[in-house]
């Protein structure tokens, strides 16, 4: 079952700093006074400076496509760092413990209900980034069978996965919350309670972007270095009362779609 896809019945961080004191001279006497507070005031604007360029270029892309100011120059609508396809979709390295089983499983989930399941090249990846090397083939043949041609062109999609032009696919998983159920040093079961984006944006389209609630339940396994998932299964809920927002036009779904990125990394 794909996660985030009961479209059947719907659809660096950065930078590390020191401080140094400066203590009273050997003999016991006063300090000595400070040189200059216009040196000092130019020495931590300084600092800060560079602080500051360390995070921006932590923070780069890493990659030389146009920015986002030469996007909107272009008449294209700015969009997010943190875009679906954006690096690193699938984090790893998750502590061994309670706490690290949780935030694998959450991005795990965010991973297998993303819009990269859709494509074959991509979900082929994702896969193979975060299964168990026992169940990678069972998963992937599973996942392939749910994201069949049939499947594809009945939601709207072209064969290979992508929208049909002048119109926007969106598939995005937000974990709310997380939940460990059975946990070894071995092996985990863990919860994540999601909310779901799921459809296609355009005045047009049949499939209109709704959202939904449902739970996944994800089993783990160590493999010595990470977590990694054996199996996968979801249910429908648990659901709140919807609230009384206007539902947006096609154009600013659209819009909203392309402008705010999707997380790539949860909890």
């Amino acid at each position: 079952m794909s996660l985030g896809d009961d479209h059947q019945s719907s659809g660096g961080y950065g930078g590390t700093g020191q401080t140094r004191t400066r203590l009273p001279d050997a003999d016991g006497g006063p300090r000595r006074g400070a040189r200059s507070s216009s040196r000092s005031l130019v020495t931590v604007v300084g600092v800060v400076v560079l602080l500051i360029a360390a995070i921006a270029f932590a923070n780069r892309g890493g990659d030389d496509s146009a920015s986002p100011d030469d996007e909107a120059a272009a008449g294209n609508p700015k969009t997010s760092a943190t875009a679906p396809s954006g690096t690193r979709p699938v984090q790893s390295g998750f502590a061994h413990d309670e706490q690290g089983a949780q935030s694998a499983a959450a991005n795990y989930a965010v991973a297998l209900g993303s819009d990269g399941m859709f494509d074959k090249a991509r979900r082929h990846e994702i896969v193979q980034g975060l299964a168990d090397p026992g169940t990678v083939d069972r998963l992937q043949s599973g996942f392939d069978a749910d994201y069949s041609v049939t499947f594809l062109k009945k939601i709207g999609l072209n064969e290979d996965g992508r929208a049909p032009a002048g119109v926007t696919f969106v598939n995005r998983t937000l974990p709310a919350g997380t939940k460990v159920t059975s946990y070894s040093g071995t092996a985990s079961t863990v919860e994540v309670w999601c909310s779901g984006l799921f459809g296609l944006t355009g005045e047009k389209t049949t499939n209109p972007v709704t959202n939904s609630w449902f739970t996944v339940t994800m089993k783990l396994s160590w493999d010595e270095s990470d977590w990694k998932v054996l199996e996968t299964a979801q249910k429908t809920g648990p659901s709140p009362v919807p609230g009384d927002s206007p539902v947006s036009g096609a154009d600013e779904m659209s819009k909203a779609v392309q402008e705010f990125g999707g997380f790539t990394y949860a909890r």
